[in-house]
């Protein structure tokens, strides 16, 4: 199964607050509801273990049932809608497609 992890800052100007009421009430209920989507998190930086700022403000985890199904998911109309409000409020995010050894 694959998983894909996502690491990203903000964009100037986009607030916590509104960050995390878009991932609340928008993107987690969207987005975990999807056929391909076995869970999707959403996980706020703490600091790095050794102490110091990390260096990413969030780190989404989508654990997939299948990665080629998650494509149709998100071509729907409403699934543009989220990813497009997202890319508007994440600063380059990365995403890292993994597989379990």
């Amino acid at each position: 199964m694959a998983k894909i992890i996502v690491l990203f800052n903000l964009k100037p100007g986009i607030s916590v607050a509104d960050y995390e009421a878009f991932a609340r009430d928008t993107d987690l209920p969207i987005v975990n509801a999807l056929p391909s989507v076995r869970k999707f998190e959403v996980l706020r930086s703490q600091g790095l273990l050794g102490g110091g700022t990390a260096p990413y403000q969030y780190v989404e985890i989508l654990d997939l049932h299948s990665l080629e199904a998650l494509g149709a998911d998100v071509a729907t109309e409403m699934m543009q809608k989220v990813a497009a409000t997202f890319q508007s409020m994440a600063q380059d995010p990365q995403f890292i497609i993994t597989e379990s050894l």
